[in-house]
């Protein structure tokens, strides 16, 4: 809920400062600043998610060792 309420309002701001650039009333700098800060977040999401990738797949690793060894016990029992 607080997701889309914070996707609208970004949009209205979009909006804002799209009609504001029609009008040549916002610094270019200002769209620059901003386009480097999005950048930067969109690089610092892209890490965590790597991040938490790798442990993902850490994780099925090491349950598909276990899974082959229970495998070959039991196979063995039989």
């Amino acid at each position: 809920m607080l997701k889309e309420f914070i996707k609208k309002i970004t949009q209205w701001v979009l909006e804002k400062e799209e009609e504001l650039a029609k009008e040549c009333k916002i610094p270019i700098e200002e769209i620059d600043k901003q386009i480097k800060i999005l950048n930067e977040k969109k690089e610092e999401l892209k890490k965590r998610c790597e991040e938490q990738l790798n442990e993902l797949d850490s994780l099925i690793e090491r349950l598909e060792k276990i899974k082959k060894e229970e495998e070959r016990r039991c196979s063995l029992k039989a």
